[in-house]
């Protein structure tokens, strides 16, 4: 196990070929930095982090509580903004995006599984996983088209008229999976995606991040379980805010 090997530097990362340096997949953090201030008290959730993450790798980020995982998670998904450094998505500088470019972003390029689901009870299982296509505008017959190709491509095809409450977790989970993907994003954001499912539903719903890293997706997960981190290619550990390591396991079998 690697631990505490060297991230690859800010320079390391520009001896990447342009192409690489710049797919749609490719992340990189560049000495990024996040601080929270509490009362009068300055908190560092992250430090000097340099990584990454090239097109079409599967990423574990693992750490203890307060470790930062979860805020690099959201400083990924452009769900929070750095206080420092540079993010560098597919060659674009994300941390000099407004508000409006970042909302586009997100809805096109990044896709996001929660370990709680986040689906709409109202909503049947394709209206769910279409409901990133309708922020998008696009047009209804499309949308529709592309929420039951994906329901097909979970196994859920049967369930797409059913609502949330109707399907079992590890179902829920998979329509969270379809949704994730109805953008055809260029990077799979999952957040402990296995924490609320059984052992055999969270292994089908690793096995279906595995098979969509191997179409060329971009995967990075947070997980506290190594059982769900031994799916991944890399990981990733962090602590108090810092990468203390990295492990490159090569093929994720």
């Amino acid at each position: 196990m690697m631990r505490g090997s060297v991230p690859p530097s800010w320079k390391e990362t520009a001896t990447m070929t342009s192409e690489a340096r710049t797919a749609p997949g490719t992340i990189v953090l560049d000495n990024i930095g996040k601080h929270y201030k509490m009362g009068k008290t300055l908190v560092n959730a992250l430090k000097e982090v340099s990584v990454t993450f090239e097109q079409g790798s599967y990423w574990a980020i693992m750490g203890p509580s307060g470790s930062g995982k979860s805020t690099l998670l959201n400083i990924l998904g452009c769900l929070d903004r750095l206080s420092s450094g540079r993010y560098l998505l597919g060659g674009s500088d994300v941390s000099e995006m407004d508000d409006d470019r970042l909302s586009l972003l997100r809805l096109k390029r990044l896709g996001f599984v929660f370990q709680s689901f986040n689906l709409i009870p109202q909503l049947s299982v394709w209206k769910n996983i279409e409901l990133p296509l309708y922020y998008l505008g696009v047009e209804e017959k499309k949308s529709r088209e592309r929420a039951f190709e994906l329901a097909g491509m979970v196994g859920l095809e049967e369930r797409a008229h059913h609502r949330p409450l109707e399907l079992s977790g590890g179902q829920m989970q998979r329509v969270a999976v379809a949704r994730a993907l109805a953008n055809d994003p260029d990077v799979l954001l999952a957040d402990e995606p296995t924490g609320n499912l059984d052992t055999p539903t969270g292994l089908e719903i690793l096995s279906l991040l595995k098979e969509l890293n191997s179409r060329g997706k971009t995967v990075i997960m947070v997980t506290h379980e190594p059982d769900v981190a031994e799916h991944a290619q890399n990981l990733l550990h962090m602590r108090d805010g810092r990468i203390e390591g990295i492990e490159q396991r090569g093929d994720n079998g």
